[in-house]
């Protein structure tokens, strides 16, 4: 646990008082950590930067009216969260797990006797929690974990197992973690539940037996963590209806809140690198004469424009008192095109400044690193855009229309813009299809669904121009995976591949 030693009441102000403040208190932070070049390769922030940090009492947006907090608003949260990124893609990983995978889920299925001790400390003690899904030896095949729990005679509950690559190991205070009941007969069920862990407490102390000295995202400490512990009854989250549901519905509204994590990063991008196109000088001229770099600034405007639409999205659907474990095509496009958008905005943004960009201070290299892990943690990508394309036929199938202009046309999340790709699109489907070509059609279907919420977006009075950029940009990627998607060959590995391989013998 960090100990800030903050103990005064939490007040409430308003939103936009308090993300003022806290920006403030961002950017000066960051400003005096980043006047010392060996700060951008320190494994974490100073106890100094988290007390000033922490002082705003930022986790409160996650946290109910009812329990002390602001009042678990979406907005809010993701108001939040975009004020993080905009200085660090770390800082915004640190308060995305915190709220997405512990707040949130605990708040609507934690044990009601529980909740105003746990609440307290993240408001007075400034604690921290975080989620514990991932195994060594089941990665994004999470349903097959091993950790177990079975239950004592006086209600108690006893887990052990083993869990790795979870943010903020050894450091937060609180964990969800996950595990399948133990039956007499030694066999598991097949539903998971979810327990907390109070880590200050001797019986519910997890053990890391490793710290990984992870490349990028370096203020977050993973490694592999040891659990052998006794929980109390109360520890237990209780699900509405099954625990695989309670989780599904868990990692949606995580997976729906990943724009907050990307918009203010994509903004800061985007601002430094048309500062930089400004006023770098090329014959006379500054790099605004080249049309590649008009097109480049486009996609990063477009990015930013992308991210907006879906932050305005789930500002208005991600809240807590919605049941998301059903959402999982919403949920997939949007941490897939806003983990994407991160990636492609950092090589954009290096690319543009030249030598700079190769510096450990800048934002882009660095931002390389900690943004690609954004496209696998949660799902790899290519295995979201497979689950959405085989979602999405299921659907089909069951309304026993398979053209695919025909169904998005009448799919509440592409009404608005399936006829932008018509020409497209307009093509009948196989149900049974190859998972690389199902990799292109979810992203094809994934960038029809933006196109639908950049509408809605523009419906309520966004920029108009961005809007036109970005359903541009929206077309021509869909043409092209479309088209690659047709041309899909079904190459294999060669077996053997060091023979006859080598040109030197040839020559």
């Amino acid at each position: 646990m960090i100990e800030t030693g903050i103990k005064a009441p939490f007040q409430v102000t308003s939103l936009d008082k308090f993300i003022t403040e806290f920006k403030l208190t961002l950017s000066e932070l960051f400003a005096e950590r980043n006047a010392n070049g060996e700060a951008f390769t320190e494994r974490s922030f100073s106890k100094a930067f988290y007390d000033k940090l922490m002082s705003h009492t930022p986790l409160s947006v996650a946290i109910p009216s009812a329990y002390g907090g602001r009042g678990a608003k979406p907005k809010e949260c993701i108001s939040l969260l975009e004020a993080a990124s905009y200085e660090s893609i770390p800082l915004t990983l640190i308060f995305g797990i915190n709220i997405a995978l512990f707040i949130e889920p605990f708040a609507k299925y934690g044990h009601e006797d529980i909740k105003q001790h746990v609440f307290d400390r993240f408001l007075k003690s400034q604690a921290m929690g975080g989620l514990m899904i991932t195994e060594p030896a089941h990665g994004s095949d999470a349903l097959n974990m091993k950790t177990t729990y079975t239950q004592k005679e006086n209600g108690d509950y006893h887990l052990q197992g083993i869990k790795h690559w979870q943010g903020l190991t050894g450091m937060a205070d609180y964990w969800l973690v996950a595990a399948r009941s133990q039956k007499t007969n030694g066999a598991l069920s097949r539903d998971v539940d979810l327990f907390v862990t109070e880590d200050y407490e001797p019986s519910q102390h997890i053990k890391v037996t490793q710290l990984y000295n992870n490349y990028g995202l370096y203020p977050i400490p993973y490694g592999v963590n040891e659990i052998d512990i006794n929980l109390p009854h109360t520890h237990r989250l209780e699900p509405q209806t099954t625990g695989i549901k309670m989780l599904m519905d868990t990692l949606h509204r995580s997976r729906l809140q990943f724009p907050g994590m990307a918009i203010g990063f994509l903004k800061r991008a985007l601002e430094e690198a048309t500062r930089h196109c400004q006023e770098r000088i090329i014959r006379g001229s500054n790099l605004l004469q080249f049309d590649q770099i008009n097109k480049q600034l486009v996609e990063m405007e477009t990015a930013f424009t992308l991210s907006s639409a879906m932050c305005f999205r789930s500002a208005n659907y991600s809240s807590i008192d919605n049941d998301l474990a059903i959402c999982g095509i919403e949920a997939n496009t949007f941490k897939a095109i806003a983990s994407n958008l991160m990636q492609e905005s950092a090589q954009t943004l290096m690319q543009l400044l030249g030598g700079k960009g190769y510096t450990i201070q800048s934002l882009g290299a660095r931002s390389i690193m900690d943004s690609r892990p954004f496209q696998i943690f949660e799902g790899p990508n290519e295995m979201l855009f497979t689950q959405l394309a085989e979602m999405m036929l299921k659907g089909m199938s069951r309304a026993k229309q398979m053209n695919l202009l025909a169904y998005m046309t009448t799919f509440e999340l592409s009404s608005q813009s399936a006829n932008l790709f018509k020409d497209t699109i307009n093509i009948t489907l196989e149900k049974a299809q190859p998972q690389r070509k199902l990799v292109l059609l979810g992203h094809a279907m994934a960038k029809v669904i933006m196109a639908h919420h950049v509408l809605t977006l523009s419906n309520s009075g966004f920029n108009q121009a961005m809007i036109d950029n970005c359903i541009v940009r929206l077309r021509n990627d869909v043409s092209t995976l479309m088209n690659s998607y047709s041309r899909q060959d079904e190459t294999k590995p060669v077996e053997g591949f060091q023979e006859q391989s080598s040109w030197r013998s040839l020559c």
